[in-house]
């Protein structure tokens, strides 16, 4: 079990809805003024974090809106009091010092309350049609490694030389560096072999996909009995919930979704083309019947209020601290969770 309670976080809905585009209950909708009411409105809640994924191209079509990640999440840092903010990033986008000094100017702003995601890309176009280029599978794994190198020395405001394949640094200073702790937390996603190594290596907390507790138990005790320094890795875990006051009643609303998310099948056939076909995490839910992104409804988070928080409660005694959320519709279910289930897993964990 994990020695920290049971925290709540929420996706923000940088591309639209999570589980169907085309919902007359959720309409299409990924702009600035959404996610900011979203977000202030799980702040009140009583959520703990919310993850701002990062893509400059929406990965459905990219004739649709998309939130950029890192300006939105220094204003939702200034607009914020609690909550924690966690921002995905993509290494090959940024250069590692430009990217330390804006996370700690996030750190900054926030109170110290910032955290990045360390994610090494998925989405083709992004990199390939800006002239990055898009390297292999484990190539931009050994890229990340340096990168994040570079990155933490830097976070934790040491003078940085570093000499790599990738990065030439020298004599590197970053001010002002965090008055409240060490340096911002770094999650890390991904779990291929490669991302394993880099998260038991640089990483402070794995973010798993949603997926079924025996899978989660397996991925946790491979990576928990890998040699690392410092603190005791911690682990979070990407869901889907549909959560009603009946069994019925969440299994209708799933199998409503199921029919909504029919309609965006042309819609994911370009994010499969688009997608490297060695992320696991694509060729783990391809074959699965899910809604939902990053594993979605794979985790088992559908039933009854009571069902739901038994559920989480089992996968926070196989280790995960952090559960990052999504609903649909969103603002309306997740009031709900916050309302009907979250204090039911307080209750549960505290015996």
């Amino acid at each position: 079990m994990s020695a920290n309670p049971p925290r709540f976080g929420i996706w923000a809905l940088v591309h639209g809805s999570r589980a169907a585009l085309q919902d007359p209950d959720e309409p299409y909708d990924a702009s600035w003024t959404r996610n900011r009411e979203l977000i202030l409105e799980a702040e009140r809640l009583g959520f703990d974090a919310t993850l701002i994924a990062q893509h400059t191209i929406n990965p459905h079509d990219e004739k649709l809106d998309q939130l950029e990640a890192w300006t939105a999440s220094a204003a939702i840092a200034a607009l914020t009091r609690r909550i924690e903010i966690i921002t995905a990033i993509k290494p090959y986008l940024y250069h590692p010092v430009v990217l330390a000094k804006m996370a700690l100017q996030i750190e900054e702003i926030s109170g110290g309350r910032f955290a990045l995601n360390l994610v090494n890309a998925w989405n083709r176009p992004e990199l390939a049609k800006a002239g990055i280029g898009f390297a292999e599978h484990d190539e931009r794994y050994a890229y990340g490694h340096e990168w994040i190198s570079v990155v933490s020395s830097l976070l934790r405001g040491e003078r940085t030389t570093f000499k790599g394949r990738h990065f030439d640094v020298e004599d590197y200073l970053l001010r002002p560096a965090s008055a409240y702790r060490e340096r911002p937390r770094i999650y890390v996603g991904g779990e291929s072999e490669p991302a394993r190594a880099l998260v038991a290596d640089k990483g402070d907390v794995w973010f798993i996909n949603g997926q079924p507790l025996a899978d989660v138990q397996h991925l946790i005790a491979d990576v928990a009995a890998r040699e690392r320094t410092g603190a005791a890795l911690r682990f979070g875990l990407s869901a889907f919930v549909i959560a009603r006051e009946t069994e019925r009643e969440a299994q209708d609303h799933l199998d409503h979704l199921f029919e909504l998310a029919a309609k965006d099948a042309p819609l994911r056939e370009i994010v499969k083309q688009n997608s490297d076909p060695k992320t696991v995490m694509h060729q783990t839910f391809s074959k699965s019947a899910r809604v939902g992104t990053n594993g979605g409804t794979a985790a088992g988070l559908v039933g009854s209020y009571a069902t739901v928080a038994e559920r989480i409660v089992a996968f926070h005694r196989a280790g995960i601290e952090l559960f990052m959320l999504q609903f649909q519709p969103f603002e309306t279910d997740m009031r709900r969770f916050a309302l009907e289930v979250i204090p039911r897993v307080r209750e549960l964990a505290a015996d």
